[in-house]
This record gives C-alpha cells, sequence and structure tokens, in this order.
C-alpha cells in the first residue's frame, strides 16, 4: 500500500481542510506532516463552520484516525483551545486524535521571539503569523527544541527553563522592546500541557510503517503552500517548513517510494496573505470583486488576502517540485461574472519571456504576460455534476489541463462539503 498526499500550490489558501474532509472516507488515517497554528484549514459542513489549526482536517469522521506528526510544532495554549470549540460534537479525542513524540513545542517565548523579530524589520517585514513558529524551526535545526515526548521525562521542567532563559537573553538584543507578563503566558501553557498530556503520545513513523504493513490507506495533510516552502518558495516571505512533497517525508519518516497519488490544490485564481512578491495581484476592481465574493480572509489572522488572477508559470513550478499526478481546482465560483478571465501563461524580464519560475520576481524583475479566455455569467454554487457547468467554464478547466499537463480530477464550486464535483 501507499500514502497519498495532498498540498497546496499557491501561497497556501487553497482549500485543502475541505478537500482533506471530503477524501477521508476513502481512508483510514489522515496524517498532519508540517506546519503548525499558522495554518488555518476551514471546514463547511450541516450549516457549521469549522477552522483548525493543528488537528488534522479528518477528525470528523467516525472512522479515522488523525495523526499530528512529527513535522508539526504545537502551541500547546492554541491547540487546547481548538480542543475545547470542538467539544459540542463528541469527539472521542483519546481515541480518534494521535500525537508524535518527535513533535516539537511552541513555548511562550517562542512567540514573543517572533513578535520581537518582526517588529524590529519595520518594513521589510515578512508578515508573520506571530505563532512563534520559526523561532520553533529555529530551535529545532538548531538542537535545542522541547518535544512532545519530552514532556514525559522527570527533568523537563529543567529544559524548559534552560530553553525559557536562553530565548530572554535573545529578547535583550531586539531594538524597540515589546510588552510581555510571561507569567501569566506561562500559566496558560503549563495548564494546556496538563490537557495535552491526556491525549496518546506515538512512535508516529513506527504506527504508519506498521499501518501500511496491515495493507491501510493513509492521507498526508500538508499546510500552507508550495510557493511558501522554506526552500523553493517566494524567499525569504515563506514559512520555516517544507511544504511541498518532500517534507511528508521528513514530517512523518515515509520513504519516498511509498508515496502513491499526490493531489495538487489550486485556486481557479491566485491570493496571498502577508509581504511578498505576487506578480498577477490585482489592484482594481476586479481584485476587489474576488476578495469579497470569495470571502478572502485569512482563516488563522483574518487578514484581507491579496487577490489576483491564476499563474501558470508558477501554478506549473509547483506541480513539477511535488510531482503532482492529480489536481483539484477551488473557487471557480467566485470568477462568475467576469466577462474575460486572464490567465498569466508567462513572465517579462529584461532577458525577453520566459515560461519557467526564476530565482527572483520582484516587481522589479518580472512582469505578468497574460493571455483572456472569455468567462461566464451562470452561477455555479448550486451545480451538482459536471454536465451543468457553463461551456466557458469547462472551456477554462480544459485550458488548465492542456497547459498544465494533469487532470483536474475534482473542482469546487462552494465551501460547503458537499458543493465538490468529481470528474
Amino acid at each position: 500500500m501507499s500514502i497519498d498526499l495532498l498540498l497546496g500550490l499557491q501561497w497556501g489558501d487553497e482549500g485543502k481542510g475541505k478537500i482533506v474532509d471530503v477524501l477521508t472516507t476513502n481512508y483510514d488515517i489522515i496524517a498532519r506532516f508540517q506546519g503548525g497554528p499558522n495554518a488555518g484549514h476551514t471546514l463547511k459542513f450541516d450549516g457549521f463552520s469549522h477552522v483548525l489549526h493543528t488537528i488534522p482536517s479528518g477528525i470528523f469522521h467516525p472512522t479515522a484516525l488523525n495523526l499530528i506528526g512529527n513535522g508539526v510544532v504545537i502551541d500547546p495554549v492554541i491547540f487546547q483551545t481548538e480542543i475545547e470549540k470542538l467539544a459540542p460534537f463528541n469527539i472521542d479525542f483519546p481515541n480518534k486524535l494521535l500525537i508524535s513524540k518527535k513533535a516539537h513545542l511552541i513555548l511562550p517565548t517562542h512567540r514573543l521571539l517572533d513578535a520581537a523579530s518582526e517588529a524590529s524589520k519595520g518594513k521589510a517585514k515578512i508578515g508573520s503569523t506571530l505563532k512563534g513558529i520559526g523561532p520553533t524551526y529555529m530551535d529545532k535545526t538548531g538542537r535545542n527544541g522541547i518535544r512532545v515526548g519530552d514532556i514525559l521525562l522527570p527533568d523537563w521542567k529543567e529544559r524548559y527553563e534552560n530553553l525559557k532563559t536562553k530565548h530572554l537573553k535573545m529578547l535583550d538584543f531586539y531594538e524597540g522592546k515589546i510588552e510581555f507578563e510571561l507569567s501569566i503566558l506561562e500559566d496558560a501553557f503549563f495548564s494546556a500541557i496538563d490537557e495535552l498530556k491526556k491525549l496518546p503520545f506515538v512512535d508516529s513513523e513506527h504506527l504508519l510503517h506498521t499501518a501500511l504493513k496491515e495493507g491501510k490507506k493513509v492521507l498526508a495533510e500538508g499546510a500552507q503552500g508550495s510557493l511558501l516552502d522554506i526552500d523553493f518558495g517566494t524567499y525569504p516571505f515563506v514559512t520555516s517548513s517544507t511544504t511541498t512533497a518532500a517534507g511528508a517525508c521528513t514530517g512523518l519518516g515515509i520513504a519516498p517510494n511509498t508515496i502513491g497519488e499526490v493531489f495538487g490544490i489550486f485556486k481557479a485564481y491566485a491570493t496571498r496573505v502577508g509581504s511578498g512578491p505576487f506578480p498577477t495581484e490585482l489592484f482594481d476592481e476586479a481584485g476587489e470583486t474576488m476578495g469579497r465574493v470569495g470571502m478572502e480572509f485569512g482563516a488563522t489572522t483574518g487578514r484581507s488576502r491579496r487577490c489576483g488572477w491564476i499563474d501558470l508559470v508558477a501554478l506549473k513550478y509547483a506541480i513539477r517540485v511535488n510531482g503532482v499526478t492529480q489536481l483539484m481546482m477551488m473557487k471557480g465560483d467566485v470568477l462568475s461574472g467576469f466577462e474575460t478571465i486572464k490567465v498569466c501563461t508567462s513572465y517579462k524580464t529584461t532577458e525577453g519571456s520566459i515560461e519557467h519560475l526564476p530565482f527572483s520576481i520582484e516587481p522589479e524583475h518580472v512582469t505578468a504576460e497574460y493571455i483572456e479566455l472569455a468567462g461566464w455569467k451562470e452561477d455555479l454554487t448550486a451545480m451538482t455534476a459536471e454536465d451543468q457547468f457553463p461551456k466557458e467554464f469547462n472551456d477554462y478547466i480544459a485550458y488548465l489541463e492542456k497547459e498544465l499537463e494533469t487532470p483536474i480530477k475534482i473542482v469546487s464550486v462552494g465551501p460547503d462539503r458537499k458543493q465538490t464535483i468529481f470528474r
């Protein structure tokens, strides 16, 4: 048996949570492999809207196990709040949710370091969610981090104090001191640690290897998007983890030859939260319409998302880097009403037109070049089958499939679980 991957192909916010929720009935285990509470996966069904930050998006299905892998970083306080918000749904968390002992913990001082670092950058800030993600991954690679399994050890408080002391010394180096009451933050942190201990901690790589031997089906759930990858994203305006397919191997302890299908999710247009280059960004009525109709606000931060036309240069790049085998297009319904739809097919540079993603896509280096396709006016949100789509929408899908050389197997026409059409 193999492990299938589900990844975002843009700058995040593509709708991964919805599709994981839709696909969970086909899998025995849903395994989140990277990122932390900077993620916001929104699920809508039965009249409810749920935003998950750390918990995998298969949690509402009674038959699937949900695993938080070693590549994830966990804020116990945010995690506890997430669990409490799901209390009305009577989820059997001790038997449904497993946590890797090797996952790293976000300490209160990690969040303080994140805030101080971002504040010190002024206009050069990267748009951090201020959740302490970057400093936690820095401690992980610096071999100073505290892992979930460590809180079961008798000297874990000593380890905490040593790392806290290091962080407080680091805070002294930043200009423009930030105000904080560490004792209040710590009270909440240690209370949340006690709640965290009520869930099963596992050797997650062993669990997955055993599951595969037993013939169980696993879906690895990514967070953020490929263009935010620490290596292959629009650096330095990226996240601190590996958001591409390679991250599933390091974030779950699985071998490359165990990977089966790679599902790539993208929007019918493009969005970005925070700072960083965005070649197809719109500053006109079209961009405003996309944001308003698409309800483009960050599920984690609440910030407005920047909107623009779809970028095939960046999308082809993400497909190649990830080895995507199937595509899923989200939010086609948002483009209903546009007379024409623009598609970026290449970048204009000082050396001519290019169709590959270069080292820098800052506006001084590249300008998006477009073709135009006919738009459609029909409301897609009530459609339940592909044969109900207007011709222009089907033409748009066919054009993208041809250019991307990858089949589009799912088309989403609204946020609800039911508004998902298989092709």
